[in-house]
């Protein structure tokens, strides 16, 4: 396994490492929108070289229910499916969407829960290598079948009662928009307001127009203010566990690298039991 030593890969340095068969990593295009139709046609217009199409609402999640909008997917899927792309356990992985993320750090999370370390985001995604002139390939690429084999780290996921324990006890941040923490303008889940105890941190605040996370410095600082340094225990949520994995990737992108855990039902799995409390403010 390659030691990675930051979370993201610019494009420039993800085009001299495909040019060596001993450096490139398996590249994952999980370009998503939620509400759109699957963006494969996308894929097949124009992707990375050798980039292999995952499809974020088959691989990345379970079917939505109790568990929420976006539940975490069975091992035996989510295995599958990236053995399918051609991921390889003694090999590294770079993950990316269209330009911010949110599709690509779930990816990177779920990599991570399986345990596998040696991933990396391509920092700003899809757009940030067209705009550096690099090459595409289109129609579907076919990768060599992977031997992933995932292994569950539980430290890593909270469940409803986790989260819970975290507002109260340590510190559980929402990655939502601040007008949906505080329950005003709720447009996708029936139920408006938060976990009682929580924290707002909206996570698409820690990136750049042009979807580039902000510098490392920028981000440690803003985290600071909110009482998150190294060693900090942090749990993160959403809606449906999108945000709060790319909040988990801004902390590593800060170099704070928090025991940060998930709470991958969030808020729309949060809401099913009308026993658990909510807060609108």
């Amino acid at each position: 396994m390659t030691q990675i030593t930051h979370p993201l890969v610019t494009p420039q340095a993800l085009h001299a490492l495909l040019q060596d068969p001993s450096t490139a990593p398996t590249v994952l295009d999980v370009r998503w929108q939620l509400g759109r139709p699957s963006l494969r046609p996308a894929y097949e217009e124009g992707h990375l070289p050798d980039a292999a199409w995952v499809e974020f609402e088959k691989a990345l999640t379970g079917w939505p229910g109790e568990g929420g909008r976006h539940p975490l997917p069975a091992k035996a899927v989510f295995a599958a499916a990236m053995q399918a792309a051609g991921v390889r356990n003694d090999r590294p992985v770079v993950v990316y969407d269209e330009a911010n993320s949110l599709g690509a750090s779930r990816l990177w999370w779920l990599l991570r829960y399986f345990g596998k370390d040696d991933v990396q985001v391509l920092d700003g995604g899809f757009a940030a290598w067209l705009r550096a002139g690099l090459p595409l390939e289109s129609e579907g690429t076919s990768p060599r079948p992977g031997d992933f084999t995932a292994a569950a780290r539980p430290e890593m996921l909270l469940d409803a009662d986790g989260a819970a324990r975290y507002a109260d006890t340590e510190l559980l941040l929402d990655a939502r928009p601040a007008e949906r923490y505080a329950g005003r303008n709720e447009i996708i889940d029936p139920v408006a307001g938060h976990i009682p105890g929580a924290k707002p941190s909206p996570a698409l605040v820690n990136v750049q127009e042009d979807g580039r996370f902000l510098p490392a410095d920028e981000l440690a600082a803003r985290f600071g203010e909110q009482g998150i340094t190294t060693g900090t225990v942090v749990g993160t949520y959403c809606g449906s566990g999108v945000q709060a994995a790319h909040l988990a990737l801004a902390f590593e992108v800060a170099g704070l690298h928090p025991q940060t855990a998930v709470y991958v039902g969030s808020w729309s799995q949060w809401i099913t039991d009308a026993d658990r409390p909510v807060v609108t403010e």
